[in-house]
């Protein structure tokens, strides 16, 4: 099913927190701005210089000069995710003051208006409890209802401080997850959404709280990988989860079985006894029509579609993400591994180059 560098994996271990694979190393690939030329693609290779580029070199010439080196392998491709975490860093207003920066467009942080329309009496309904998860521009804690219907239940609640959101894209980014999170219900699978709330400091987004842990610490459980009839279980769950979002013209842009640097996991269980696999975060999500493409790229890079690369690219970037999961489940390794961004990039552009 394509390279796979990866051994079994046998034992489980963790590295600043997040879970990897024995040999691997965690490498994320951020959101870029929609303001990317449609159909760009990045230069993953470069040649070495030959000698006919130099003819008129002075180690050409008769004049005594340091000789012309000729490398014996290209030089390495540059890294598109570098670039991709430059413009997430400007998209979200995180650029620190000695870095450079570059406008672009309505990213300014001068009126921009953070005011969402949700009722603004959380800490009436809820208290909040424990941490118990941090993404790069927000965490989610448990909560319990103070009063209402959830009075005496536990919920999750994911907060994002307004201080983050210091571009209109940021801003967007929370009304567009909110509307998704509404209008996606009625599935098994999703976690449900139950309301949102803002004060002058964050945004606080409610829903169901699910104790049983997320897919990784299930598939290292099982000593690293499933049988064929777990992972049918598991698969079904996902397929059928997707689908769904799909038909409501939502595309997941993010579909992981663990957190990554800075993003949340996105597959949780209900809790340690129900084996009903959750879909619970859709920060990255997008509304796609059937005959439109998106280009900005959003993913983890292990899991990123070579369509996602191309910057052209529909529901088809789940699709890929879903295949790299059921990979990992049966073989227990990530079918594409390198430790570079761009080496894992160009290992997954290599395997649908020889399928074409």
């Amino acid at each position: 099913m394509g390279l796979c560098h990866g051994k079994p994996v046998e034992t489980s271990r963790s590295e600043g927190g997040h879970h990897v694979f024995p040999g691997e190393k965690e490498v994320v690939v951020a959101a870029s701005p929609k303001t990317s030329t449609k159909g760009s693609k990045f230069p993953f290779y470069s040649p070495s210089p030959l000698p006919s580029l130099f003819k008129n070199s002075p180690a050409n010439s008769s004049v005594s000069s340091t000789p012309l080196r000729l490398f014996k392998r290209p030089f390495p491709p540059p890294s598109p995710a570098k670039h991709i975490r430059a413009l997430l860093a400007r998209r979200h207003g995180s650029v620190k003051p000695n870095e450079a920066s570059i406008p672009e467009g309505s990213e300014c942080e001068v009126g921009l208006d953070k005011s969402f329309g949700f009722s603004n009496h959380f800490h009436t309904h809820y208290e909040l409890g424990p941490e118990v998860g941090r993404g790069h521009f927000g965490y989610t804690c448990s909560a319990k209802g103070r009063k209402g219907a959830f009075k005496g239940h536990d919920v999750a609640v994911k907060v994002i401080p307004k201080s983050k959101m210091t571009t209109a894209i940021a801003i967007e980014d929370v009304r567009r997850e909110v509307k998704i999170l509404r209008a996606l219900t009625g599935h098994k699978n999703l976690v449900q959404f139950y309301d949102a709330y803002e004060d002058n400091d964050n945004v606080y987004i409610v829903m169901e709280l699910c104790k049983g842990g997320e897919l990784l610490d299930k598939i290292l459980s099982r000593g690293g990988k499933y049988s064929e009839e777990d992972a049918r279980t598991v698969m079904i769950q996902i397929l059928s989860v997707v689908a769904f979002c799909h038909l409501q013209g939502v595309v997941h842009r993010d579909l992981k079985p663990e957190k990554a640097d800075f993003l949340l996991q996105n597959f949780l269980y209900i809790s340690e006894e129900n084996s009903t696999l959750k879909v619970i975060d859709f920060g990255l999500s997008d509304y796609v029509k059937p005959d439109e493409r998106l280009n900005d790229i959003v993913g983890s890079a292990y899991y990123v579609a070579p369509e996602v690369l191309h910057r052209s690219y529909g529901t088809e970037a789940d699709m890929w993400s879903i295949g790299v999961i059921a990979y990992i489940l049966l073989c227990g390794s990530r079918p594409f591994w390198a430790r570079t961004e761009s080496g894992i990039f160009r290992a997954c552009l290599l395997y649908t180059s020889r399928c074409v």
